[in-house]
């Protein structure tokens, strides 16, 4: 059954799902720092129970020759073709509990057609909150708690978790018109902005999907099996800290973004943790380039250990 809109469609089975329940959004797009949604979106999928709710049809929303899909060749033929998707689940939580979860690509095209579908939805399941996940690089070290910025109108996420509430302008992505457009009905949503040490952002970084993970159950009292993320971010970590125990000009760096991020938390709270006292942005660039070494020689140990 499609929508009246033409735009995704129904699964035979979705006049059965329970009403009320929260959605959980997380779209690949433009900022997935630390592949922080990525590994939320993925990590769910291989390890809860889901089926699909509703499929959206890729060739209204999708610039193909931007994000190319997968096709594989098998010496003389093609074997298999993996398009990209983006669907709505009906997921169960490590104790069982079902909730709407959103996932895929961010569409490329018609973003008003595309939150009025989603609007439909929330309004056909009766969806009881929505929170949606992203991550964005940020000059922040990686020797301090992933912090979060909150938005939406959940004033008592807002004022335990968001560590920055800055007043400024944003590239807009869909899930942002969908709060916004969420906000004027005052259906109960939030937005968790995750920020990633900007050294990390093109990394796959474990902790960022934890602190996903556990943004999304402050908000909705999910529960998630996180042990083999916690596992991986912990090793994760002991090889960036061996990098910058070795390295006295990178870790005179971190040291840097440590005391301005810790002078913001305790002394602060109005000024941006992301610049010192005279508003210049820490040397990150030097960091990265210090961590190139790191992640060439990661990279080429799983190359090794691979052969």
């Amino acid at each position: 059954m499609r929508d009246p809109d033409g735009l995704y469609e129904l699964s035979a089975t979705a006049d059965g799902i329970p009403r009320g329940l929260p959605l959980v959004a997380a779209l690949t797009g433009f900022a997935d720092a630390g592949s922080a949604v990525t590994q939320v979106s993925e990590y769910l999928l291989a390890t809860l129970d889901h089926e699909t709710v509703a499929e959206f049809d890729s060739d209204e929303l999708l610039d193909y020759r931007a994000r190319r899909p997968t096709i594989y060749f098998d010496q003389d033929h093609l074997s298999d073709y993996r398009p990209l998707a983006l669907n709505l689940y009906l997921v169960q939580d490590d104790l069982k509990h079902p909730f709407l979860l959103l996932t895929g690509y961010e569409p490329d095209f018609q973003w008003r057609r595309f939150v009025a579908a989603i609007l439909d939805l929330i309004d056909r399941f009766e969806v009881s909150t929505t929170t949606w996940v992203h991550a964005i690089p940020m000059p922040v070290p990686h020797t301090r708690s992933i912090g979060v910025t909150v938005s939406g109108n959940r004033s008592e996420l807002i004022e335990a978790m968001s560590v920055w509430k800055p007043r400024t302008q944003v590239p807009a992505n869909a899930l942002h018109l969908l709060e916004y457009k969420l906000q004027e009905r005052d259906h109960p949503n939030a937005g968790f902005v995750l920020l990633i040490p900007h050294y990390l952002a093109d990394t796959e970084y474990p902790a960022a999907a934890v602190t996903a993970l556990e943004s999304i159950s402050a908000a909705t009292g999910l529960i998630f099996p996180t042990d083999r993320l916690r596992e991986e971010g912990r090793d994760f970590l002991t090889k960036i800290d061996g990098q910058v125990e070795n390295n006295h000009e990178l870790a005179k760096l971190v040291g840097t973004l440590e005391e301005r991020h810790d002078n913001y938390m305790q002394d602060n709270p109005l000024r941006s943790p992301l610049t010192d006292i005279d508003g210049e942005l820490p040397t990150a660039d030097e960091i990265a380039a210090e961590l190139q070494n790191f992640l060439a020689t990661r990279r080429t140990g799983d190359e090794d250990s691979a052969n």
